[in-house]
């Protein structure tokens, strides 16, 4: 292969990436109609409507858009550069502050175990504000704590998602 004909492939490529999107985008269709369809479903189900329609609609609907961002792509379609609406784009990264959130994201998945919800959601909320630029100690616990509370009654009681209580279970 000659060095104009790697070139005129890499040009191709660089010209049509947004086809990495569709290609990323019809894996993962494939994934979920796969998941979707072995499913283990109680025969004794009644209605139209099962554990299975959902997850086929969205397998089914990124499989369809996979296709016609494919096919736009071919014809010559471009995606509009990032215009960065409120950012600027020279300005380097802040890894700081992606790797205080990755840390807090982490943090609460390992404690909402032995914590539980409640008490791990609003280490959750704190740390995330306080990783997003918040120095209000007099005002953040508090709000973090309202924050986790509410979220679990809603979920606990009324959408009936059971979060674990930790050990605030017996006073929640």
């Amino acid at each position: 292969m000659s060095t104009t004909e790697t070139q005129g492939r890499r040009s191709w490529l660089r010209e049509h990436s947004e086809l990495g999107v569709g290609l990323l985008l019809l894996v993962i269709g494939v994934l979920v109609l796969s998941d979707a369809l072995t499913m283990d479903v109680d025969i004794a189900q009644r209605g139209p409507v099962g554990p299975r329609t959902v997850p086929v609609a969205v397998g089914i609907g990124l499989l369809v858009v996979a296709v016609l961002l494919a096919i736009d792509v071919l014809r010559g379609g471009r995606g509009e550069s990032e215009g960065g609406e409120d950012i600027d784009l020279s300005e380097p990264s802040d890894w700081r502050t992606v790797l205080l959130l990755a840390g807090v994201f982490l943090a609460g998945a390992v404690l909402i175990g032995p914590l539980g919800f409640p008490i791990s959601g609003a280490l959750l909320f704190w740390g995330s504000a306080y990783a997003l630029g918040s120095r209000r100690i007099d005002r953040d616990p508090l709000i973090a704590a309202v924050l986790s509370l509410v979220t679990f009654y809603v979920f606990n009681n009324l959408l009936g998602v059971p979060l674990p209580g930790g050990p605030l279970m017996g006073v929640l």
